[in-house]
């Protein structure tokens, strides 16, 4: 049963196109220009809290990719011309140190350093030399999407997969499934995707069977 969900499941990268923006349009559009080379700063931070998007946006940027909460050290991490790491609050302190060697070293080379954080660096326990590297350059918060906004933007992808989903449908997602908007994306698809496997309408039945095998049970 596990396996059936993960085989409807969608493989859609991020993407800034896939990217639900709600109230974040003006981040978004700063981080658009900032990849484009409209502002010449070396960093680009994204604050929010979790499931607000900020990992999204960094795998969407096409960097070479890392996650200071999986490899705090960032052992292995080399100096690329276009580097994003994603919470720099778990870097230890190996990994401080690596990152504020990496931020000197993309400097010097005209290179670009994307991170992701819960605060603006200045609030991070953080070295003190990292943090006024990270906070001299550009720094945009993220907002989660409010229910409403996530119930449209479902509502809105529904719609152009021709389908149905009444409003106490909408609601049911947003009470049982995970709360994070790419995930709320693949369920929609894998709805869709199940209910022309069984041949039955969108209804609560349908809709419970789902998240069940999501969930494994």
């Amino acid at each position: 049963m596990r396996q059936l969900i993960l085989d409807l499941l969608p493989d859609s990268p991020p993407s800034l196109d896939n990217f639900v923006a709600g109230g974040n349009g003006e981040t978004l559009a700063a981080l658009t220009g900032w990849l484009a080379g409209v502002w010449p700063d070396t960093s680009f931070c994204l604050v929010g809290e979790p499931s607000s998007g900020r990992s999204h946006l960094l795998l969407a940027s096409d960097f070479c990719y890392a996650d200071a909460a999986a490899n705090p050290s960032l052992d292995g991490v080399s100096g690329e011309a276009a580097l994003a790491v994603d919470n720099v609050d778990r870097l230890d302190a190996a990994g401080q140190v690596a990152l504020f060697a990496l931020f000197n070293q993309i400097k010097a080379g005209g290179g670009r350093l994307l991170t992701a954080a819960p605060q603006p660096p200045a609030h991070l326990a953080l070295r003190e030399d990292l943090r006024t590297r990270l906070g001299s350059g550009l720094i945009y918060r993220l907002r989660p999407l409010t229910d409403a906004e996530k119930a449209a933007a479902i509502a809105a992808q529904a719609s152009e997969r021709a389908l149905r989903l009444p409003p106490e449908i909408i609601a049911y997602l947003l009470r049982h499934a995970a709360r994070d908007m790419r995930a709320l994306s693949a369920l929609v698809v894998a709805l869709d995707r199940y209910t022309l496997e069984q041949k039955r309408p969108v209804t609560l039945p349908l809709l419970r069977e789902l998240l069940t095998m999501e969930n494994g049970a």
